[in-house]
């Protein structure tokens, strides 16, 4: 989108993911992942709904276009950092949506990461298998 125009930005962020998402008011509902049509980068059709629901809880979706710039992570913690990132992108547009959105848990941050390696064991948690002799 080289066009020069308004639009609203939010920024999401899930696991080791960052997304950058502008809408464009005035729209017809094209939505842009990393210069790449919705359907073709996020292939999973479960990641595509839960990314669409904060469009569809406040029943926005087709009034913008959507430009979106993710990277880090792997896909489903990328659609989550979409979905976080479009839900405070709303916000811009519209500060009466907060009741709803945080009503619908689409404004708090989903805080778990993958926990760190301890030395010792085999990964965060797993130890080695105990031999008695």
């Amino acid at each position: 989108m080289a066009e020069q125009q308004q639009y609203y930005e939010g920024v999401g962020r899930r696991k080791e993911a960052t997304a950058r998402v502008r809408l464009y008011p005035g729209g017809d509902g094209k939505f842009i992942v990393n210069d790449r049509p919705l359907q073709e980068y996020f292939v999973r059709e479960m990641d595509v709904v839960r990314l669409m629901e904060p469009l569809k809880v406040t029943g926005m979706d087709g009034r913008f276009n959507v430009s979106v710039q993710v990277k880090g992570g792997g896909i489903s913690g990328q659609a989550g950092a979409v979905r976080l990132g479009l839900a405070r992108a709303l916000l811009q547009v519209d500060p009466q949506l907060r009741p709803l959105l945080r009503q619908k848990g689409l404004l708090t941050c989903d805080a778990r990461v993958k926990e760190r390696k301890k030395p010792g064991l085999k990964r965060a948690r797993k130890a080695p298998q105990y031999t008695k002799r």
